[in-house]
């Protein structure tokens, strides 16, 4: 039996675009690089599955699994799944995951797993995640109200939040357009939440070039994965 301690937990982060884990200590340090794989296409459970034993297999000795899922999780099942494939829907990744890797696994919306390794604790803390599509968290005083996923809400022009900032709508728009958009987004959720800090991350942050109040920050995206350790603070 391992001694609390030394408890190895194996952190997944799935994206529209990639597979990402990395094994953390018990106080959420990083005990391996981080490592990715392309997400396969078609995304159905199974070669997702596949792609995540696989890169579990690389990870060496770990006890516990944590895993960021692009969409609604309600008690380790798949209740939304727009950026993979609609054979998620009902999917029990807890569940499976677990038999297959044989550990105990728990599993999270990836914008609010996240949001657990970005935030301070006090007051009202939005997240942002931009990448393939527009993911979201909220938190009062540290205490998360999950499956926020503001991303399916309309925004403006008659198109949701995902459809005016996610990926595809970057690439056809350029960068320029995209930050101007990304502002008006931004203005409004502060009069929607009046949130104290609000966190920008995911793989399209990078590309944020608009003047930011003092209480919004860029964050790396590898939080995405660090916040898996928070998932076992019972």
């Amino acid at each position: 039996m391992e001694q609390n301690g030394n408890i190895r937990t194996l952190t997944v982060d799935i994206g529209g675009s990639g597979i990402k884990v990395i094994v953390l200590d018990v106080k959420g340090m990083p005990l391996t690089q981080r490592i990715r794989l392309d997400t396969p296409r078609p995304a159905t459970p199974e070669p997702i599955i596949n792609t995540i034993v696989r890169l579990a297999s690389s990870q060496g000795n770990f006890q516990r699994v944590s895993v960021g899922f692009p969409g609604v999780i309600r008690y380790g099942v798949v209740e939304t799944a727009v950026n993979l494939h609609p054979e998620w829907l009902g999917f029990n990744l807890e569940a499976t995951l677990s038999n297959k890797l044989q550990k105990p696994v728990r599993v999270i919306n990836d914008a609010d797993m996240q949001g657990l390794s970005a935030i301070s604790g006090k007051g009202v803390e939005l997240v942002l995640t931009l990448g393939t599509g527009f993911g979201s968290a909220l938190f009062v005083n540290g205490k998360l109200i999950p499956n926020l996923e503001l991303g399916h809400h309309k925004f403006r022009k008659g198109e949701t939040y995902e459809e005016q900032l996610g990926r595809v709508a970057l690439k056809k728009i350029g960068q320029k357009k995209w930050n101007r958009r990304l502002k008006k987004a931004i203005k409004l959720l502060q009069n929607v939440f009046n949130y104290d800090y609000l966190y920008i991350g995911g793989g399209e942050a990078r590309k944020v070039q608009i003047d930011l109040a003092p209480n919004v920050k860029i964050i790396p995206n590898v939080y995405g994965l660090l916040g898996g350790i928070a998932l076992w603070r019972d």
